[in-house]
């Protein structure tokens, strides 16, 4: 089966989100199940099928949603009202969006800070 041709490509956007407290260990299908009944208890089911958000990826402390594109605002504003996954508190912070997600991963790499050289023990006198 051939892909589609762009002009017939749903139009998407990614939202890239740091989830505080960092080291936060949350998993792709509650945050999913979590942000939905944000979304819906905000907006509504109509406007909750209109967005159709979906948890991409969850890695160093970020996560990729994607959303319909015209519905970012509606979808971050759904974010920031999330406190909870399962019994995990949590808070949802926009870093950035974006059309596709390698360069939310690019900005991740940019973000997340390279571990520090251990230095050598000196043995002296």
């Amino acid at each position: 089966m051939s892909p589609r041709p762009p002009t017939l490509r749903e139009n998407r956007r990614y939202l890239l989100v740091r989830v505080e407290p960092a080291g936060t260990v949350i998993d792709q299908k509650d945050l999913y199940y979590a942000i939905a009944d944000a979304v819906t208890s905000l907006w509504g089911d109509s406007v909750a099928g209109v967005i159709t958000q979906a948890v991409v990826a969850a890695e160093n402390g970020h996560v990729i949603i994607r959303c319909q594109r015209g519905t970012e605002r509606e979808l971050a504003l759904a974010l920031s009202t999330v406190i909870f996954c399962r019994e995990t508190r949590l808070a949802l912070r926009i870093v950035a969006a974006s059309g596709t997600i390698e360069s939310l991963r690019e900005r991740i790499r940019a973000i997340t800070p390279l571990p520090e050289p251990v230095p050598e023990h000196v043995t002296g006198p």
